[in-house]
């Protein structure tokens, strides 16, 4: 009896199908809902994997959620700079909550570039990168690895672009400065993987 059992066992086993392999999302999409809109990123998990699992990271902890943009960058509120940006800031963390910085991934490593709604990490010196990050408003290359807007010339992590909501970008782009920060920063309501 015991070896009916088993043979039916074996027989229904070899039935079914086999489970579906475990597929890792390559390019998760997010939605970073604000008071102006919501705008939607891709994030490139495969080319970036250290910026995007940390930015991903922060989402999934719902960290940026009541957290702001607060800062644009315009070709009229940086008069002293020689190079140039157009980008929007966003995301601070409160230093308490935040995860430590992060490995300085260049896009000569990943073969990204900071075009028009490249979202990238904000850093001071390679290696700072934490949690705050920006959207490229128009093409920057002097951001990318090379680039003239650090004297160190390792530029920023780019990990993803916009795939709809540019508008919404350009929106806080143009939302009232005192210099390069916002006289009322625009609120992030949530930003969640869609």
């Amino acid at each position: 009896m015991i070896n009916g059992i088993a043979a039916a066992l074996v027989l229904l086993h070899t039935a079914l199908p086999a489970a579906p392999a475990v597929v890792q999302d390559t390019h998760p999409r997010v939605l970073i809902a604000t008071e102006l809109g919501t705008i939607e990123v891709e994030v490139e998990a495969v080319k970036a994997p250290v910026t995007a699992a940390n930015f991903l990271r922060y989402v999934d902890a719902r960290l940026y959620d009541g957290s702001t943009f607060f800062r644009v960058v315009t070709m009229r509120n940086q008069p002293q700079s020689p190079v140039k940006i157009e980008v929007i800031q966003g995301g601070e963390v409160p230093d308490e909550k935040g995860f430590p910085p992060i490995a300085h991934e260049t896009t000569a490593v990943t073969g990204l570039r900071h075009l028009d709604g490249a979202i990238s990490m904000a850093r001071a010196e390679p290696g700072t990168a934490s949690c705050s990050f920006f959207i490229c408003v128009g093409d920057q290359p002097e951001l990318d690895f090379g680039g003239k807007r650090n004297s160190d010339g390792q530029g920023f992590a780019a990990f993803g672009r916009v795939v709809s909501g540019m508008g919404v970008v350009r929106k806080i782009h143009q939302v009232p400065s005192e210099g390069q920060y916002l006289k009322t920063p625009v609120k992030i309501l949530s930003i969640a993987r869609k």
